[in-house]
C-alpha cells in the first residue's frame, strides 16, 4: 500500500526570516494523523533568509540529519564542532544525553534551503556525536546512494537505529527498483522534479508512506528536470 502525503497539506511555520514546511507534527503544528512514520519523526523543509538563522537551542535523544539543497548552512554546537554545510553535504548529529547547537545562513544575499530529519534512536542516553560527509551528485545520479544507515554501508553516516536513508537524482525517463525486506517499510520525500512511485505521481515536497510492498518501482518523469528525492527504508 502506498499512501500519499501531498506537499500542500503539510504544516507551515512562517516567521518572515524562516519559511518551514512540516511533513509531520512539529512545534505549533500538531496533527494526530501525522505524528511520524515508524522511527521517522520529522521532515522539515526549511528556507532561511540571508543573514538569519536558528539561535542556540538544545536537543535530546534524537538522530538529527540535515541535508542542504540550496545555499549554505553554518553549524556550531556544544561538542565544539563548527562547519559549513553545502549542497551535497550530509550532517548527522546524535543528540543523546543532550547537545546544543545553532544553524545560520552565513550568506548576505543567498537564501538557504535544507531538509532537517529526525529519527528516533534505538535507545535513550547515547553519547552525543557529530558526523558530516560530502556526497557528490554523481554518486546518486540514476541510482540510490546510501547517505545514512544503521550499519554505515558504503561510506554512509551511521545512525543509531535500524533505518537506511538513500538519496536519488534521476534523469527523466530513468528508473530503479528498491526491494523491501519482509516486514520493512519505506517513506519517500521528493524535493525536486517529478517521480512515479508505483503508479502514484509525486512532485516537490510530496511524500509517501509504503507498507506491505516488496518491490518499490521509482520512475523519473519528464517536465520538471531531474527527480531528486530521499528514500527511507525503515524497520
Amino acid at each position: 500500500m502506498i499512501e500519499l502525503r501531498p506537499a500542500a497539506e503539510r504544516g507551515r511555520t512562517d516567521l518572515g526570516w524562516l519559511d518551514s514546511r512540516h511533513t509531520f507534527s512539529f512545534g505549533d503544528y500538531q496533527d494526530e494523523r501525522h505524528m511520524g512514520f515508524r522511527t521517522l519523526r520529522v521532515i522539515n523543509d526549511d528556507r532561511v533568509r540571508p543573514g538569519q538563522g536558528f539561535g542556540t537551542h538544545s536537543h535530546r535523544d534524537m538522530e538529527i540529519v540535515s541535508v542542504v539543497l540550496e545555499g549554505a548552512l553554518e553549524h556550531r554546537d556544544s561538542l565544539g564542532t563548527g562547519s559549513i554545510i553545502r549542497p551535497g553535504d550530509v550532517q548527522k548529529m546524535t543528540a543523546g544525553i543532550g547537545v546544543s547547537h545553532s544553524e545560520f545562513n552565513p550568506s548576505p544575499d543567498i537564501p538557504v534551503r535544507f531538509l532537517q530529519i529526525w529519527i528516533v534512536p534505538e535507545k535513550r542516553g547515547l553519547r552525543p556525536e557529530y558526523q558530516q560527509e560530502a556526497f557528490p551528485a554523481q554518486g546518486r545520479r540514476n541510482r540510490l546512494q546510501p547517505i545514512a544507515s544503521g550499519d554505515g554501508r558504503d561510506g554512509s553516516l551511521v545512525l543509531y537505529q535500524d533505518a537506511h536513508m538513500y538519496a536519488g537524482l534521476f534523469d527523466p525517463g530513468q528508473a530503479t527498483t528498491h526491494r523491501l525486506e519482509i516486514g520493512r517499510h519505506a517513506w519517500m520525500h521528493v524535493h525536486g522534479g517529478r517521480v512515479d512511485l508505483g503508479g502514484h505521481i509525486l512532485g516537490d515536497g510530496d511524500g509517501a508512506a509504503v507498507t506491505g510492498e516488496e518491490n518499490l518501482v521509482i520512475h523519473a518523469l519528464d517536465g520538471a528536470g531531474p527527480a531528486a528525492f530521499l528514500l527511507f527504508d525503515l524497520a
